[in-house]
């Protein structure tokens, strides 16, 4: 398996669930721009399911030279890479947020996923899993810079889906919804509206199973959004969402 934000609750919650389940993998490839956090989950999953892994080093905002990664083969790719940033109103107009945002969800992370892409395609096998987010599905005032590029991340595995299921790969896109995580710490999240890691990880590998397209972690979130999407735009644009 090639997970990318291997320091995501969700992707290891992933990771874990799938072992728990009997799933058999040569080896992990852990890329993860937190090498030291990442190693600590590596010696983890070593300990408690004697799965081999290899962390790797991957820092979407330094130049990446693809070359060393050549030898990197897996039938499945977990792509938890995501950046909420400052979403404070004081910091709408700061394009350093605004760059960082929009290239950790999607404009550095989409080139990566393209070139292991390309190597599912070659094999005509395999299934790519990506963590988008329901902030994608229509731009709200309070977090429109990262929905945005949520968005963009989206319409991407959308496409790559379409691309792909002829040569034989699955992609499947995940809209989690609100997580209690540590990138979400502090924030005033409803209970009822939010899931865990665990819960997320088992919702995914149930979809993963099942092959699904799109898949919302919790299903109140399909719905909710089903609502956002058809609100005419002349009584939306007058909202606080």
């Amino acid at each position: 398996m090639i997970v990318l934000g291997s320091t995501s609750e969700v992707a290891q919650a992933f990771v874990e669930k799938a072992l728990q389940e009997g799933e058999k993998f040569e080896k992990i490839y852990l890329f993860t721009s937190s090498k030291e956090t990442t190693e600590r989950f590596a010696r983890h999953i070593d300990v408690m399911f004697l799965q081999q892994s290899e962390v790797i080093e991957l820092d979407l905002m330094k130049e990446i030279d693809y070359n060393q990664f050549d030898y990197v083969n897996s039938n499945v790719l977990f792509c938890a890479t995501g950046y909420l940033g400052d979403g404070t109103e004081e910091s709408l107009y700061d394009n350093k947020n605004t760059e960082r945002i929009i290239d950790i969800n999607y404009s550095k992370l989409v080139p990566v996923m393209n070139y292991f892409a390309q190597k599912f395609e070659s094999r005509r096998s395999g299934t790519i899993i990506g963590l988008s987010s329901v902030a994608g599905d229509r731009g709200r005032q309070s977090n429109f810079i990262y929905g945005s590029a949520k968005a963009a991340f989206t319409a991407y595995l959308s496409g790559l889906r379409n691309y792909l299921f002829e040569k034989k790969v699955h992609v499947m896109t995940v809209k989690p919804g609100f997580m209690a995580t540590k990138m979400t710490e502090g924030l005033p999240l409803n209970p009822k509206l939010t899931a865990t890691p665990k819960q997320a990880a088992a919702c995914i590998y149930k979809a993963f199973k099942k092959q699904k397209d799109v898949v919302y972690v919790l299903p109140i979130w399909g719905v909710i959004m089903m609502i956002i999407r058809n609100i005419p735009e002349f009584i939306f644009k007058k909202l606080k969402l």
